[in-house]
């Protein structure tokens, strides 16, 4: 039996969803975060559990028979992606793969429509969070990701390709200044230091591109000299499709490692982008949730809208609702739309993006949903569910089904709380007609799942 911390060696010969490796050492299951069907790996014991251990990844000896390309040359020193090693084909494959066995795990027979590739897939992303560090304990300042499995370990990400060019000379850039002008990273277990994060906002569709530097109060910005040196790299490339319209400096001295605002102050231009989706548009704000794949969010939206079916002079509502994204995209199309959300902010937002749309059909209500769905009066002919990762709070849940409408559609980011979920579902009468994945991040872990269901019992009124 092998002891905590002891090094062991074996094959990965499952992968659950969400990248969730295991395998076998001397007959015993163990089970490790990471890792492809087919690695053989070397992994450090971290516990043991009644009929399996867990155990935390090492190094790779073997490559999988799945691992057939490399397209990024910073893959397995940075954290940010785990399938780069595959070809995109293959990654489909296996992530359409691991839901449905967890739908086949839970005895779902559903009509499963498997999984609608990306756009794109290199140069995917609309927003990225790097991080000020060092790639090695008093090493020079970096500015990337973290390091695969490590907390304080920064990788500086030059040829990162889930972004497109605009982030990768911003990165640079903001890097080169700082390097020569010789300011400190912020250092998380100290807490001491000045730059923490850099945040890259781009609407895709428009090009607008917002860029905030995050810092502690330990110092001082040169504010001129930062502004002036993003403004001279737009300068450099195509103004009219990639245009920088707003700089900002943030303050944070929150302790933990999040992008938070003490103090917001813009330094140049405006503090919001406006990007467009399925000829609507979204003004989008630095501290704004917006899905980080517009194109396949696009897609995605389509899908939601597709189930919905017909809604003309139909109520619909949008639990869940952020900042009213799918609220809006249904609302063209049906009677009245009545979003709910917990976060005031997103709620604002959403209201004022329902302004800039011209949609008088749409309201948002702020507050958990838990507690606001015992306030609304009208019946609706369809809800749609797009809940946290956690899923949809198990008080809430029935309270939800009870308004009976005809057709849910429930979009899931993670498919582990969804299919717990959906057991509620069909114990109360309901059907799953569809199931369908959208790759919205590709070269990661994760998918989103869209649902419809039905109701097909006969207690409905």
């Amino acid at each position: 039996m092998a002891r905590k911390n002891e090094l062991i060696e074996f094959t990965i010969d499952k992968v659950d969803f969400p990248n969730k490796g295991r395998g076998k050492y001397n007959d015993k299951v163990v089970k490790v975060k990471g890792g492809i069907v087919g690695q053989r790996i070397k992994a450090r014991i971290s516990r043991r559990r009644k009929g399996y251990m867990e155990a935390k990844l090492v190094e790779v000896v073997d490559k999988s028979p799945l691992e057939t390309a490399v397209s990024c040359p910073h893959f397995g020193a940075c954290g940010g992606c785990s399938y780069q090693s595959m070809n995109y084909e293959q990654e489909l494959e296996y992530k359409e793969n691991q839901v449905k066995a967890l739908f086949e795990e839970a005895d779902l027979d559903v009509n499963f429509l498997g999984i609608e590739r990306s756009p794109l897939v290199e140069g995917y992303r609309n927003k990225m969070e790097y991080t000020f560090g060092d790639e090695k304990k008093g090493g020079p300042l970096a500015l990337g990701l973290h390091r695969k499995g490590r907390f304080y370990e920064i990788v500086n990400i030059p040829y990162c390709n889930i972004v497109d060019e605009d982030f990768r000379n911003i990165l640079n850039i903001v890097l080169d200044y700082f390097s020569e002008n010789n300011i400190k990273h912020y250092n998380k277990k100290e807490h001491i230091g000045y730059l923490r994060h850099l945040v890259v906002r781009k609407a895709m569709s428009t090009g607008e591109i917002l860029v905030n530097l995050v810092t502690s109060s330990q110092g001082e910005l040169n504010k001129e000299g930062f502004a002036s040196i993003l403004k001279n790299m737009e300068n450099e490339t195509n103004a009219d499709k990639n245009k920088i319209v707003g700089i900002l400096h943030t303050i944070n001295d929150s302790l933990s490692d999040v992008v938070q605002a003490d103090k917001l102050e813009l330094l140049y231009g405006r503090d919001f982008i406006i990007e467009e989706i399925l000829g609507l548009k979204f003004n989008i704000s630095p501290f704004s949730f917006f899905q980080t794949n517009t194109f396949a969010a696009e897609r995605l939206y389509s899908m939601v809208r597709e189930f919905a079916g017909d809604i003309k002079d139909k109520v619909v509502y949008d639990l869940y609702s952020g900042t009213g994204t799918i609220a809006q995209i249904i609302a063209p199309h049906a009677k009245k739309v009545i979003g709910i959300e917990i976060v005031e902010e997103a709620v604002d937002k959403a209201r004022e993006n329902a302004k800039l749309n011209n949609l008088g059909n749409v309201e948002f209500i702020a507050g958990d949903v838990l507690k606001a769905v015992d306030e609304l009066k009208e019946k609706p002919d369809l809800i749609v569910i797009d809940p946290p990762r956690d899923g949809i709070h198990p008080k809430a849940i029935n309270k939800i089904i009870d308004f009976n409408p005809d057709t849910f559609v429930y979009v899931s980011c993670n498919p582990v709380t969804l299919v717990r979920d959906l057991k509620v579902f069909i114990d109360k009468g309901y059907k799953v007609e569809k199931v369908k994945l959208m790759d919205q991040f590709p070269r990661t872990v994760h998918v989103e799942v869209a649902i419809l269901m039905t109701y097909c019992g006969s207690d409905k009124e």
